[in-house]
């Protein structure tokens, strides 16, 4: 078992950044990968950013150049860089942490982009 706890969303303006964490707690041994997804209104959940425990990240087109993942292993902890941030990137945003077996969820953190 895995739990994951995200903070650091909020409203901000375009343009703006914001940095999002996700604390990762329980079987953290297991955890093979971590990422972040969001999810609009309705709409599907779509991937953002992942990072692997060797250290290799993947980002969604809409995000590169604009965001970057990266981890504090004494922390147990991911994060999530948004810069330059735009209302389209508007949604709840999810932290998640992968297994050999499973993907754990947190409960989201909304973002809010708008003038």
């Amino acid at each position: 078992q895995v739990q994951l706890v995200e903070s650091g969303g909020g409203l901000v303006q375009p343009g703006g950044s914001l940095r999002l964490s996700c604390a990762a707690s329980g079987n953290i041994f297991s955890i093979n990968a971590k990422g972040w997804y969001r999810q609009a209104p309705g709409k599907q959940r779509d991937l953002v950013a992942t990072i692997t425990i060797g250290g290799s990240t993947n980002y969604a087109d809409s995000v590169k150049g604009r965001f970057t993942i990266s981890r504090d292993n004494a922390e147990n902890t991911v994060y999530l860089q948004m810069n330059s941030l735009k209302p389209e990137d508007t949604a709840v945003y999810y932290c998640d942490a992968e297994t050999y077996r499973s993907v754990y969820w947190g409960k989201g953190t909304p973002v809010t982009v708008s003038s």
